[in-house]
């Protein structure tokens, strides 16, 4: 069983700097997202992980090998939410034809549902619980924040609870048999 799993956000997007919603627009790294990948390898250059996984995209996958791990598992579960007919725009955008909208609490057309998104979730955490040791996980901000709520037994949507920004570094774990939060957005 795994006793933690290390969650990376990847780096700085022209989309993630400017709030626009990004799931299957596969961008690169900006400069500076390439600098805070850089800075997430001497966090991470002094722990040892049983498996190291990322999501397909580019800015995860280049993340992950600018923290030293090049070699990162791909796991098509760890894709960001799907923004449908959101994809690129802004949530003050969405908020002028929806007011309120929140991925957390309103569907996005043509995307995935907090149920969706929870079902391969729900499939990482099962994997990350089987392996052999710590895991480290490299993805995107959304669905690393549901599959934080999954992993605390909770349902997708109170991802919404976990700010993330890019190039941080956040762990789970246990206190006993409990999962828990150990470190955040760090």
């Amino acid at each position: 069983m795994a006793d933690t799993v290390t969650l990376v956000r990847h780096g700085a997007t022209e989309w993630s700097l400017s709030g626009r919603h990004t799931s299957a627009t596969d961008l690169p790294l900006l400069p500076e997202g390439e600098r805070g990948a850089k800075e997430v390898a001497a966090r991470l250059a002094a722990s040892a992980f049983a498996e190291v996984l990322t999501s397909p995209r580019q800015r995860a996958r280049r993340t992950a090998e600018l923290a030293g791990f090049p070699d990162a598992e791909v796991v098509p579960d760890l894709v960001e939410w799907s923004y449908g007919d959101y994809e690129g725009r802004t949530t003050a955008e969405i908020r002028e034809d929806v007011p309120g909208w929140s991925i957390w609490t309103h569907p996005a057309p043509g995307g995935e549902t907090a149920n969706e998104v929870a079902a391969r979730c729900d499939r990482v955490v099962e994997r990350v619980r089987a392996a052999s040791g710590p895991v480290l996980v490299f993805a995107h901000g959304h669905v690393l924040r549901a599959l934080t709520a999954r992993w605390l037994g909770l349902p997708a949507s109170e991802g919404r609870l976990f700010r993330l920004d890019t190039s941080t570094v956040s762990v789970l774990g246990h206190e006993r048999e409990t999962p828990v939060l150990l470190r955040w957005n760090s």
